[in-house]
């Protein structure tokens, strides 16, 4: 009787390391070095109407908003832009306010900030 419970002691404490084990392999924490800055938001946005100014950013874990000016002289316009982390890619991504905005998919703040404004 004891060699049996000692078996099953030995089955139970395996079976939940190998369970601890598959759950932290599979799960991924968001990146601690992720930039959250004017500059590191503002990447994405390149061609003729390149950010010209930030005037409010914001991110919480792999989202952010941007609110920013772009192009210049006649042809400067301010915008708000939703952005998502790449992790795989390591740089910021436009997301979609379409996609994202309606469906309340966003962090409270990300979407206060990002999906409230022009």
């Amino acid at each position: 009787m004891k060699w049996f419970r000692l078996a099953a002691a030995l089955f139970v404490v395996a079976a939940l390391g190998l369970g601890v084990s598959r759950a932290s392999a599979q799960s991924r924490t968001f990146p601690i070095s992720t930039p959250c800055n004017a500059a590191a938001l503002s990447t994405p946005y390149t061609g003729p109407l390149k950010v010209d100014s930030v005037a409010s950013f914001g991110c919480v874990g792999p989202w952010a908003y941007l609110w920013a000016t772009v192009g210049n002289g006649v042809h400067e316009i301010g915008v708000t832009e939703v952005l998502h982390y790449d992790s795989t890619a390591s740089r910021w991504q436009n997301a979609s306010r379409l996609t994202y905005c309606n469906h309340h998919r966003l962090p409270r703040y990300v979407e206060r900030w990002g999906c409230n404004s022009n």
